[in-house]
């Protein structure tokens, strides 16, 4: 197919740590920050139908709602906040239908992405329509198209040249064939020691593939992001910072986002730093909240902040994110 372009546990202060005035715990870790390079993302290009609703569906009969229809993805999503974050290389590699890639690839190159994408000339690009509520929660019916299709032939190691980090978007985990090009870029960026960073992307998939087959794909990667439904399903404990800290003896670093709670820092079975969320007022649409950390995470990490910053400026991100409908930054 065409391709567009080349191709501690209890989260007590260890006798070691330090409290900051903002309430964080820090604990001095090497934390493997990485300076400059690019950003590759391997993940999805989605078609998102974003659907308001001011009251309860009703069903059987209509509900008024304010629709848009607007580029998205986690992957992609993720790129654009990336980029809107100060990282000036950003790539994607995603697969699109032919029914809709030229929208798609003018959408990124106006957020400062460099799109990689695969065309699909027989499945539609991915769709989901978000339902959202007055309180901004959302809910999502995907179909996810040709996504699931990004194949090994679609993959190259010459993508990661330039590269400094290599970012997956956990949707790939979810079908066979995405999952091998996924791994096969995953072991490609381990073998020239390019960190890799996962996002598993969906606690309604995660649970169909179930934890174990999830943590067995993602072995080798270095930093996973998991929001904190992910999180107790991944290890099954209900307090996040308990999941956050188990699952840092499997991945080395873990960031946890808990929306308007902020995030946890995890390292080596410790919960090392509670970054507070920012307050938000007039908060819309939620959708892509958590892409927007792991974009404006990525990018502070690559211009060489510490975990606690590179968090703290990936809720910046996320804050911003709830104003806008969609899981895109505004112009």
């Amino acid at each position: 197919m065409p391709v567009d372009g080349q191709r501690t546990a209890n989260g007590q202060v260890p006798a070691d740590g330090r409290v900051a005035t903002d309430g964080r715990v820090q604990v001095p870790v090497d934390d493997g920050a990485t300076t400059g390079g690019g950003l590759l993302v391997i993940g999805d290009v989605v078609t998102d139908v974003v659907a308001r609703h001011g009251t309860a569906l009703v069903h059987g009969t209509d509900t008024s709602a304010r629709i848009r229809t607007l580029p998205g993805g986690a992957g992609a999503n993720v790129a654009c906040w990336a980029a809107r974050s100060g990282c000036a290389d950003v790539r994607l590699l995603a697969r699109v239908g032919a029914d809709s890639v030229d929208w798609h690839r003018d959408a990124l190159r106006r957020a400062g992405v460099r799109s990689l994408l695969a065309v699909d000339e027989e499945a539609p690009t991915a769709t989901v329509v978000a339902l959202v509520d007055s309180a901004a929660e959302r809910t999502f019916l995907t179909d996810s198209g040709a996504v699931l299709r990004l194949s090994p032939d679609d993959w190259s190691p010459s993508m990661l040249d330039g590269v400094a980090h290599l970012h997956l978007s956990g949707y790939l985990l979810f079908a066979a064939t995405s999952r091998a090009t996924a791994l096969l870029a995953l072991r490609e960026a381990r073998s020239r020691r390019i960190p890799v960073s996962v996002d598993p992307a969906s606690a309604g998939f995660l649970a169909e593939l179930g934890a174990d087959r999830f943590l067995a794909a993602v072995e080798g990667a270095d930093l996973l992001l998991p929001n904190a439904d992910e999180a107790r399903l991944l290890t099954g404990l209900p307090e996040p910072a308990d999941a956050a800290a188990k699952l840092s003896l499997q991945v080395g670093r873990v960031v946890v986002t808990l929306g308007e709670r902020g995030a946890l820092l995890a390292a080596a079975g410790t919960v090392t730093g509670r970054i507070p969320a920012v307050q938000v007022r007039g908060a819309v649409d939620s959708t892509g909240a958590g892409d927007a950390f792991t974009g404006g995470f990525l990018a502070a990490r690559l211009a060489g902040a510490d975990a606690a910053s590179a968090a703290a400026a990936g809720c910046r991100a996320g804050a911003e994110a709830v104003t806008t409908v969609g899981g895109r930054p505004g112009p």
